[in-house]
């Protein structure tokens, strides 16, 4: 990467040349993000997965910008307009819109009013108007009547053409149309009026008529909008004051009054009504739609990983409910592995009513299979079977949990479904996910496509590649930040695993079915196509639990058992005592293992990896219960104060289900006592919560809450794979997205 481009990534995300080379070879060579930051510390500074990523996504951007060079340098040397001063300006350029603009003007066009013109002769006559040369525009064109140009008006209309084009394709014209947009622009709709009374354009209802600024319009408002849009019920535009604009531009082209100045000024008229607006325009609907996006996609991001990370259940036998009424509630029971063993449906809700029936085979089920837990999905009739469950006297204490089914009907119905199952039908598999997904959530949500799963917010308008690749990303960072045991996991968890392809992932479950489980991590080498650099930067990250060496159930990466070996031998101990005995442990110095290749952040890991290897980083599960007596919107009245869980998270507030079939909304004004501006600073995805009723709209199917009066229930604190409880001194805010960037970048342009 040139330096050029170091630098500038190193200036906008605040960090040093040598973090930026670091990531960019470690990049290069083939290191997965979670192993930069968890194994690489010392080489980028100690900074987390946020901003290698952040750094990884601009060099793909200065990669790409650098391939865009290569073809507006060939376009323009073929057409013979490359001066060395052009080619120099373009090579140093790092602004994409900078250099589109810069090719503008030598861009290949199809046929236009100006080529028109040009074609005719025209353009000498355009030149002396365009220069405000002192001359009288009707006599001068009176020189140009031909063939091809009957009359004077014709001639001047042609040269006001070409001049039309200078402009629209003049950088300083375009950066004050720019300027006027960044600061100005105001994003509006309004209803078809063919449309205005069709039941489906009801849900736009609040666009029908409606301006705001374009810098003030938050994503889900400028999403929702394009929607309607797309669907054929608004007109969306992004207007700019007309008159201003011109004037700016006449204070640009125009710098003395002439016969020629009049001309020009009706030239720059035609421009900006033509051309340049339009084009600007375009521009910043695209610079808002990726604003949109970006903010879109974060949201969903952010509610994936609080999914993800939700807490597990561990090793229990459970049973796992499916909920329904005429269809009965699909019971199936699992080990403690999340292996099948038992199918049942029962029919305890109406019409059948066969509440005893349904008692009896529940509590039968529970001794036969000695199961210590219950999971019920959240979906129809979760309410009742809660209740159902809750009110069974097993003898003994067995948890109730509620289970977010969300997807598990797309698992149910997908390939790696039917490869698991194929002997089971949809309803089968659809509760056993749900069991699976009371065990530990990671492992089985990590089979169903992220969109799926129902945590975003606009996720099938945004751009689709750049969305499955921050949930691919967020999915990698979730379990490697957890680990995974290399002898239970699917290959679907398996796949996400740092330097892991789906490929070798399969493998790795071959191997162990033909071999037996893995006795080290050593072993993972004889797994076909995992190679040395696979093993590199799978193995910190993959777990053998009771192995001989109790390192390999451990975050240690095996380059660094030595390490701790010398550590062992350094206080006359083992490695078995050193992680068993705290005393053994507080006798070791960091500084003394400190080498030029494994500096104080790898020591400090290892030893906080020493107190508790192989620990579940992830907060224990807790039970909960909605209140007794409130089962639908009708049993909702203002005022009650309910038990409640979040369910998702926009950047307009939150939703809560308080068990009434209905999730409530809690908007961001009232999420605390306190000014919020993104509603995950306050709550986090699978939070119980206390909610206060506002409103209720049976009609609407709308519940308002709030949880302000300090009535939410304590948080379990998760953490996340970037905030492991280590001192970050490196780590920096987040960039800027793309369209704030572009208002601090024109901003400062026009400043200087």
């Amino acid at each position: 990467m040139e330096l050029k481009y170091s630098q500038h990534i190193a200036g906008e995300l605040n960090l040093s040349l040598k973090q930026i080379g670091s990531i960019y070879e470690l990049h290069a060579e083939g290191s997965t993000i979670p192993f930069i930051a968890r194994y690489r510390k010392e080489a980028t500074g100690n900074l987390d997965e946020v901003v290698i990523g952040n750094v990884i996504d601009k060099i793909k951007y200065f990669n790409e910008l650098e391939k865009r060079k290569e073809t507006v340098l060939k376009t323009i040397e073929e057409a013979g307009k490359l001066t060395p001063e052009l080619k120099k300006r373009i090579e140093d350029c790092v602004v994409a819109t900078e250099l589109e603009d810069i090719y503008l003007p030598y861009k290949p066009k199809r046929k236009t009013k100006a080529t028109t013109a040009i074609e005719k002769g025209l353009e000498p006559l355009a030149k002396m108007l365009y220069d405000l040369q002192p001359v009288n525009p009707d006599e001068e064109a009176a020189k140009f009547i031909t063939d091809q140009v009957k009359d004077i008006a014709e001639a001047l209309q042609g040269a006001r053409d070409i001049i039309a084009e200078w402009i629209a394709e003049h950088e300083q014209a375009r950066n004050i149309i720019r300027k006027i947009f960044t600061e100005e622009a105001v994003v509006s709709s309004r209803v078809l009026t063919t449309k205005k009374e069709e039941a489906d354009a009801q849900k736009y209802r609040d666009y029908f008529e409606f301006k705001e600024p374009l810098a003030q319009s938050p994503s889900h408002r400028i999403l929702a909008i394009r929607r309607g849009e797309k669907e054929g019920f608004l007109i969306m535009d992004i207007n700019i004051d007309k008159d201003m604009a011109t004037e700016e531009l006449k204070r640009k082209f125009i710098t003395t009054s002439n016969g020629a100045s009049a001309q020009v000024a009706l030239a720059i008229e035609d421009s900006l009504s033509r051309l340049l607006k339009p084009s600007i325009e375009t521009e910043f609907r695209m610079l808002s739609k990726t604003k949109a996006d970006e903010e879109a996609i974060r949201v969903f991001a952010e509610n994936l990983r609080q999914l993800l990370l939700a807490s597990p259940l561990g090793q229990k036998r459970v049973m796992a409910i499916d909920p329904g009424y005429r269809t009965g509630c699909k019971v199936v029971c699992l080990d403690e592995h999340g292996t099948f063993l038992k199918y049942n449906t029962i029919f305890p809700h109406a019409p059948q009513n066969d509440y005893n029936g349904a008692v009896q085979t529940i509590k039968e089920l529970v001794v036969r299979y000695n199961i210590e837990a219950i999971g019920y999905g959240n979906g129809t009739a979760s309410k009742e079977t809660e209740q159902l469950v809750r009110g069974i006297d097993f003898g003994r204490p067995v948890s109730v949990f509620m289970v977010n089914e969300s997807g598990a009907s797309i698992y149910s119905a997908s390939e790696a479904a039917r490869d698991e199952f194929p002997d089971e039908d949809v309803t089968v598999r659809g509760s056993i996910s749900i069991g699976r997904r009371l065990l530990d959530p990671l492992s089985e949500l990590v089979k169903i496509d992220a969109k799926s799963i129902g945590v975003g917010q606009y996720q099938h308008d945004v751009n689709q590649n750049r969305l499955k690749e921050a949930l691919d990303q967020v999915v990698e960072s979730c379990v490697n930040f957890v680990g995974v045991d290399v002898n239970t996991a699917s290959k679907h968890l398996l796949m996400y695993v740092s330097g892991l392809t789906a490929t070798v992932a399969k493998n790795i479950v071959e191997y162990r079915t033909k071999n037996g489980g893995f006795k080290t991590r050593d072993e993972l080498k004889k797994v076909s196509m995992l190679g040395p650099k696979a093993f590199e930067q799978c193995a910190g990250f993959l777990r053998i639990p009771n192995a001989a060496n109790p390192l390999d159930n451990s975050a240690v990466h095996p380059e660094s058992y030595h390490v701790v070996e010398s550590m062992a031998a350094k206080v006359n101990s083992t490695v078995p005592e050193l992680i068993q005995k705290a005393e053994v442990r507080k006798q070791i110095k960091a500084r003394e293992f400190v080498t030029e290749t494994i500096g104080q952040f790898t020591i400090e890991d290892i030893l906080k990896e020493l107190e508790k290897p192989g620990r579940d980083p992830r907060s224990p599960i807790e039970e909960f219960r909605f209140a007794e007596g409130v089962s639908s919107m009708e049993d909702l009245k203002p005022g009650m104060k309910l038990p409640g869980i979040v369910t998702n998270i926009t950047n307009f507030g939150a939703f809560v289900d308080v068990g009434v079939k209905q999730d409530g909304l809690v908007h961001i004004s009232h999420i605390a006592n306190r000014y919020v501006a993104d509603p995950n600073e306050a709550v986090k995805l699978g939070q119980k919560v206390m909610a206060t009723v506002l409103e209720v709209d049976v009609a609407r199917k709308r519940i308002s809450l709030s949880l302000k009066d300090g009535s939410r229930m304590p948080e379990t604190g998760q953490q996340r794979p970037d905030q492991k409880g280590q001192r970050n001194p490196a780590r920096k805010p987040e960039p800027l997205n793309p369209f704030q960037a572009k208002l601090m970048e024109l901003k400062k342009n026009f400043k200087e």
